[in-house]
């Protein structure tokens, strides 16, 4: 696991890799539209993640001052995802280097699957 480090006067501050997942896996849960984290597809059905493993559905590179992101995402059905996409990368972008200082490069948004439940509940 690599660390964000940055030198400080009165010492060092490190930044895990695992705090800038969480960081960003619940910036991108907060938007209208996403059903929850990927943790990738079995059996060709992507497996929606619980609020305890939004890190696993969120790949990090993150170099001496700046970092890449590659979110692994399912969204609601009927969402428009070009407009949910966008969305997400500008609250995760926002959030990380607001919270951490680190430059955001790129926020890949991978789509593995749609969530039905909502529309099957509407039709029972």
């Amino acid at each position: 696991m690599k660390d964000n480090l940055e030198n400080m006067d009165c010492g060092q501050i490190k930044i895990s890799d695992d705090v800038v997942g969480i960081i960003a896996g619940l910036a991108a849960t907060e938007v209208e539209g996403v059903a929850g984290m990927s943790g990738g597809i079995a059996g060709g059905i992507a497996e929606i993640l619980g609020k305890k493993n939004l890190s696993k559905g969120v790949k990090v590179e993150v170099g001496e001052k700046e970092t890449v992101i590659d979110l692994y995402i399912i969204v609601e059905y009927g969402a428009k995802i070009p407009e949910v996409s966008w969305q997400i990368q500008e609250n995760v972008k926002k959030a990380i280097e607001t919270m951490t200082g680190l430059k955001v490069l790129e926020v890949n948004i991978h789509v593995q699957g749609v969530n039905m439940n909502q529309n099957q509940e509407a039709e029972k």
